[in-house]
């Protein structure tokens, strides 16, 4: 299993706006080509500006056939070009991640 963490960082005030609108446009692109993410989190201390997801891949071929799929999707390109516009997130962070030895999902 592959696990791709992202973490994005939007301008202090935004983060309600910014998750409303990929609420609206976004997540359901999202889901229909990824599948359910594992959580989608916001933080609640420290950075309060950020959120996090977590998607789960059966391996990198499977998470690179997805993305692509993703990428081709008209609904997918509106919703970036409104986030774009509205210019909320300052930074993203991606960690590809793999179980520990002894972790059996």
């Amino acid at each position: 299993m592959l696990y791709d963490v992202r973490t994005y960082t939007c301008r202090p005030g935004t983060i309600k706006k910014q998750l409303e609108i990929y609420q609206e446009l976004g997540f359901e692109v999202q889901k229909k080509h990824l599948g359910e993410p594992v959580v989608y989190l916001q933080t609640e201390t420290g950075n309060v500006n950020s959120f996090t997801h977590i998607w789960v891949y059966r391996d990198a071929a499977d998470r690179t056939a997805r993305r692509a799929a993703l990428q081709q999707d008209p609904d997918w390109h509106a919703y970036l070009k409104k986030s774009l516009e509205l210019g909320y997130l300052i930074s993203q962070e991606n960690q590809l991640m793999v179980p520990a030895p002894f972790f059996k999902p």
